[in-house]
């Protein structure tokens, strides 16, 4: 039966786990690794423009030893009225799995009730669960394990804070957001982190005090505080986020050994100051080099099962 990683409430903590497994498995032996995917392909669906995600899936699926298609609204007769449905169908005929970066999150959902291969969500609106499992494998290479890992996001409670509250929920972690009052995560999303974490014995908060969230956390993540479409409420953003800026006064606030994360591309100034995030506490190219080996683990799990 096919699986798709369009949400990862879907997926059992063991799944997760299994694929940060893997991850780690790529990325020490990526030799062994270059044949998996021969003969495989991966469509990918861009209607919202990306560095990290077009080349770590582009790069991925080449050293698994397949082939990945680029595909923006410009190469899709979705831009001219195919449904999202007969689209999934078509890229079923001619690929082996479809990864999708879009605006809704109901489009990756449709995507994947239509198509008859694997479906990622490369981001949406809701999520972005992928870099969700970039962040974890950071986690487990600087500190050994996520379970009990104290983790605090700082900003706009968007896909990126979903997916961590969701992964981490899943994998054991503590995961705490701290918003701006108004701009908490969803609380559908919410709601499902707190249920995984009732079974994986994690934590999940959600706070308006920066003292209260950064409390012990080991890690400070954060975001751009106007994600792509929200360009028109920039200055509002801006006047409601200006004190959860990342300064180092802020992330001192963490525990001493805690680490700087952040999604990229990151806006020196805004969301963080220059001195936290190029740093020698910084992990985010690590990060970004984690997309990689991540996707490369959820491609072979979701394309050739157990590896």
């Amino acid at each position: 039966m096919k699986r798709d990683y369009v949400n990862e409430k879907d997926w059992a903590p063991d799944e997760i786990r299994a694929v940060l497994d893997l991850a780690g498995r790529v990325k020490r032996e990526p030799v062994g690794f270059r044949a998996a995917l021969d003969g495989k392909t991966l469509a990918m669906i861009f209607e919202k423009s990306s560095t990290r995600t077009r080349v770590s899936f582009e790069a991925g699926m080449f050293q698994l030893g397949g082939l990945a298609m680029f595909l923006s609204s410009r190469d899709l007769q979705l831009g001219r009225g195919e449904t999202v449905a007969d689209t999934a169908r078509v890229l079923s005929r001619y690929t082996s799995a479809i990864m999708a970066r879009t605006n809704s999150h109901s489009t990756v959902e449709e995507l994947a009730r239509h198509a008859s291969v694997p479906v990622i969500n490369g981001l949406s609106d809701l999520l972005h669960p992928c870099q969700a499992l970039a962040d974890f494998l950071t986690v487990r290479e600087r500190f050994g394990s996520e379970r009990g890992f104290p983790l605090c996001y700082v900003g706009d409670g968007n896909n990126v804070a979903h997916s961590l509250l969701l992964t981490g929920a899943k994998l054991g972690a503590r995961v705490a957001v701290v918003t701006p009052p108004g701009f908490e995560p969803r609380r559908e999303v919410v709601d499902w982190a707190r249920d995984a974490a009732r079974e994986t014995e994690g934590a999940v908060a959600v706070t308006h005090s920066l003292e209260e969230g950064l409390a012990g956390a080991r890690a400070v993540y954060t975001d751009v505080w106007a994600s792509m479409g929200q360009e028109a409420q920039g200055a509002e953003r801006a006047r409601a986020f200006e004190s959860y800026r990342v300064t180092e006064r802020v992330f001192s606030m963490a525990a001493p050994d805690a680490v700087f994360l952040h999604c990229l591309p990151a806006h020196r100034g805004e969301e963080v100051d220059a001195a936290v995030i190029d740093s020698p506490a910084s992990a985010v190219f690590d990060q970004a080099e984690n997309r990689l080996h991540a996707q490369k683990a959820l491609l072979v799990t979701l394309l050739e099962g157990e590896y």
